[in-house]
């Protein structure tokens, strides 16, 4: 028999970690093909050969995913890998049944076959959907590892939008290696916060070498999951969280019950905003799954930098794209802020949305009267600055902007603004100290 047709369906993530830990020297599978879905832009480029080894010496093409079917038929594929992630079951069994219709095996790898294994502990911190509350809850671990006296790496989930070779291994640790290496409002709303409170992040496309480095300059590695993907790395402490603003998400969304199961410890966030039956609901399936978890609960709360920036105003609210569009949440620290800051008004952006950022009101109808800051390439980051730059023309008095970024560093905005944050308080016990107790006196 040959090499089994393999097509890996991805986003510029899982995808390649698969096929690096998993295909990549494998003689007894030929992967023919990557497809692309979730991020724009990323299709219709390759995966280098120089990150795909020697059995591919032309490298990997990478396809829109909906050419699926005829990518199926016309390069003879035996097998489908389902490699991304943030998506409801019934997405993932109607992918299963585009795949099995077409003729070939759907097939999606578990943990034990892609996480790799380190000389160091890690703290993983992953989640149920996309805008849990991953990154506040990772700054919080690396806090009081640092406070044990611990020297922390943060390897960040893959987001390799540009050039996937440049990205092999990236390491940032202040502003000038974040414009080196020509980052993404996305890669930078995950990797600024952590910069700003003195950490060293990693990231990029083969998450073994990156591991390696890490290793070098750490005592503990914090692996810092994306969208709901579980984690890359063997941890000593798995952490997930869980949101019960989407109660029910825990267990109808791939990968993020794969986090519920695998969890030491389940946290429920936003505990402070949240409907109290909504609470008990997701820590009643999260036991149903995991009766050994420990069940941490915490809260959200806000900082607004300038509540009178917003008092009294027409303010429009700039929030966190990928929580909006496939984390399919309808409001973020922006409005919550604005309201309690007592904004006017808040100003609906669709009327004003220009190229990219209209496409994307299209792609997400349930987004809903707030702007994503969408800013996967140039194009994008200058389509959200001209629609800012019309509801400016048109009324729109403030801005609140609920990114974890510095908006106002990347585009001009011509109106008063300010910046609104979240950040975890547990709630009583158990708390994270007790859960890390492993790591933090190991």
């Amino acid at each position: 028999m040959g090499r089994k047709r393999t097509l890996i369906l991805g986003a510029a993530g899982r995808d390649f970690h698969n096929f690096n830990v998993v295909y990549r020297n494998d003689r007894d599978t030929e992967v023919v093909a990557f497809t692309a879905q979730q991020i724009p832009g990323i299709e219709e480029r390759t995966y280098p050969a120089e990150l795909a080894g020697e059995l591919y010496p032309e490298g990997i093409p990478v396809r829109p995913e909906e050419q699926l079917e005829q990518l199926i038929a016309e390069l003879g594929i035996d097998r489908c890998v389902m490699a991304y992630s943030d998506v409801s079951y019934d997405y993932v069994m109607g992918l299963a049944a585009r795949v099995n219709a077409a003729g070939a095996e759907f097939v999606m790898l578990g943990a034990a076959q892609t996480m790799l294994e380190s000389s160091k502990p890690v703290v993983a911190v992953c989640a149920s959907r996309t805008g849990a509350g991953k990154s506040q809850t990772s700054r919080a671990v690396v806090n009081l590892l640092r406070q044990a006296g611990k020297r922390v790496a943060v390897v960040r989930h893959p987001m390799p939008y540009g050039d996937l070779a440049a990205q092999r291994v990236q390491r940032f640790q202040n502003e000038d290696d974040l414009a080196r290496h020509n980052v993404t409002i996305e890669e930078r709303e995950e990797y600024e916060p952590h910069i700003a409170t003195g950490s060293v992040v990693f990231a990029g496309v083969d998450y073994e070498a990156i591991l390696r480095e890490a290793e070098k300059e750490a005592d503990v590695i914090l692996w810092d999951g994306g969208n709901n993907d579980f984690a890359f790395y063997k941890p000593d402490v798995y952490l997930t969280l869980v949101d019960p603003h989407r109660a029910g998400h825990e267990l109808s969304y791939y990968p993020g019950e794969i986090n519920v199961r695998l969890a030491d410890a389940v946290i429920v966030n936003k505990i402070d905003t949240a409907h109290t039956d909504d609470v008990f609901a997701v820590a009643d399936n999260v036991r149903s799954v995991n009766p050994d978890a420990v069940i941490i609960e915490a809260a959200s709360p806000l900082f607004i930098d300038e509540p009178e920036v917003l008092r009294g105003k027409r303010v429009l609210c700039v929030e966190d794209g990928p929580t909006l569009t496939h984390g399919e949440m309808t409001f973020g620290a922006g409005i919550v802020g604005a309201r309690k800051a007592g904004a006017a008004e808040l100003v609906d952006p669709r009327p004003f949305a220009v190229g990219e950022i209209a496409a994307t009101f299209e792609k997400y109808p349930g987004i809903g009267p707030l702007l994503p800051a969408m800013g996967y390439g140039e194009r994008q980051i200058q389509d959200l600055e001209t629609t800012i730059r019309a509801a400016a023309e048109n009324g729109v008095e403030a801005i609140a902007i609920g990114t974890p970024i510095d908006l106002g560093r990347l585009i001009d905005i011509p109106l008063p603004h300010t910046r609104i944050r979240y950040e975890l308080q547990v709630l009583g016990s158990p708390t994270l100290e007790e859960v890390l107790k492993p790591v933090l006196e190991g």
